[in-house]
């Protein structure tokens, strides 16, 4: 039976650590495709960063060709207003040239009127008049003056009719030359005109252009922060698995340690039994034997099994007593007053700086800030596990050593240092 007992309780503990080497295996398994899928999305964030990149660079080229274009309108209003003054002022000029030609009309048709008098006149009388008054000149001098007199308002007459031909000439000229630049100035603002016109298309479409650019990097931009986002959760959900797999494997490893330390006991136990007893208990029981001889064997030997059974579990205390002192067992069964007790576990202190942590100022691994005399590392229980450790109250925020060693944190590395390893009872208070 003793043998029963000790194969009974192997294959227990083999099962146990097959299962729990299981679990572990399957959280492995887990933290592997979490990681897969943090590189996938850590991929696909670089693509994103890189569209943003192009889209950015596109947007650059527009808003400068649109900056280029605005340039040219400007210069076009500048260009358009030049022309609007010089077609005023080519108006004013037409203007001004009409009122002189109006004005040399008039004095030509004065001086036309005037010479059709003085014609009519010499036609009415017949030219005697000026006959006469050359003839009734009294001495040679005053008839070569009322001669030259004659020749003189002949040479007027001529003179003014000229001077009247040559002012309209010169006015027409003038006239046409205003009309011509005129003509000229208004082409050119046509032209101007429509210019400005292509150019402002040009603009209206190179912003809608750039419009369409900024949604498209505001929607690329959404798309990276999801993709941020779910690297974050990938990270969370890798270290609680971390978590996870380093709390089944101190399962594992305590449930394999018990169930070794049972089977030892188990096997200490049966080598302490006399050997001519388990002769003498093999001996009385016959199957040819009658009833009453059978069941009197019988319920001897289960008396013998519990009375076994007896010093077994007192031998497994004094063996638990001995490797973790002659309290500690006490203690994990029922608990203290300080909590349930979880061992003499192993101290050490750590800071937030680039030495202990690969980098400074990081977060804990539950993702809150540490605090000195408050937050401790542990894996194997939860974040928010409460542990007593010489009468101070600490609370697991942060991984990074395995069950059984806790690493305190405090302010500075000289602190840390300072504390070295030590050894110290744990309790858990929640």
């Amino acid at each position: 039976m003793k043998i029963k007992r000790i194969l009974s309780l192997l294959l227990a503990g083999v099962l146990t650590v097959s299962i729990g080497t299981s679990a572990w295996a399957s959280t492995e398994d887990e933290i592997a495709y979490a990681r897969e899928q943090k590189q996938q999305a850590e991929n696909g964030l670089a693509q994103t960063e890189a569209s943003i990149s192009s889209l950015e660079g596109k947007k650059q080229e527009l808003e400068s060709y649109l900056a280029n274009l605005d340039a040219q309108y400007q210069e076009l209003t500048n260009s358009l207003a030049e022309l609007d003054a010089e077609a005023s002022a080519k108006k004013k000029e037409l203007k001004q040239v009409k009122k002189d030609l109006e004005k040399a009309r008039k004095t030509a048709q004065k001086q036309y009127e005037a010479m059709k008098l003085r014609i009519v006149y010499m036609y009415e009388n017949g030219g005697g008049t000026m006959l006469e008054r050359l003839l009734s000149a009294k001495s040679i001098a005053d008839f070569l003056n009322q001669a030259e007199n004659v020749s003189q308002l002949s040479q007027y007459d001529r003179d003014m009719l000229r001077k009247y031909e040559e002012i309209r000439e010169n006015v027409k000229e003038q006239e046409q030359q205003v009309i011509e630049e005129a003509n000229a100035i208004k082409a050119l603002q046509e032209e101007k005109t429509a210019k400005q016109q292509e150019v402002q298309a040009m603009a209206e479409s190179t912003s809608a252009d750039i419009t369409t650019y900024v949604n498209e990097i505001s929607a690329t931009r959404a798309e990276a922060s999801a993709l941020m986002a779910e690297i974050n959760q990938a990270d969370n959900n890798i270290s609680a698995l971390l978590e996870q797999a380093e709390a089944e494997k101190a399962a594992a490893a305590a449930a394999a340690e018990a169930e070794r330390a049972a089977a030892e006991a188990e096997r200490e136990a049966a080598q302490e039994v006399p050997e001519e007893e388990e002769s003498q208990s093999m001996a009385e029981y016959d199957p040819e034997t009658d009833t009453t001889e059978s069941s009197s064997s019988s319920t001897s030997s289960a008396i013998i099994v519990e009375e076994e059974d007896d010093e077994d579990e007192e031998r497994y205390r004094d063996s638990y007593d001995g490797s973790t002192g002659g309290d500690a067992w006490e203690e994990t069964s029922s608990g203290s007053a300080q909590g349930t007790y979880l061992g003499n576990f192993r101290l050490t202190g750590y800071c937030n700086c680039a030495q202990c942590c690969g980098t400074a100022g990081n977060a804990t691994a539950s993702g809150v800030m540490p605090t000195s005399g408050h937050t401790v590392a542990m894996a194997g229980v939860p974040f928010g596990t409460q542990l007593s450790i010489n009468g101070t109250i600490y609370t697991v925020e942060d991984l990074g050593t395995p069950y059984g060693h806790v690493d305190i944190y405090f302010d500075s590395h000289e602190a840390a240092l300072s504390f070295g390893s030590q050894y110290a009872d744990v309790y858990q208070v929640n």
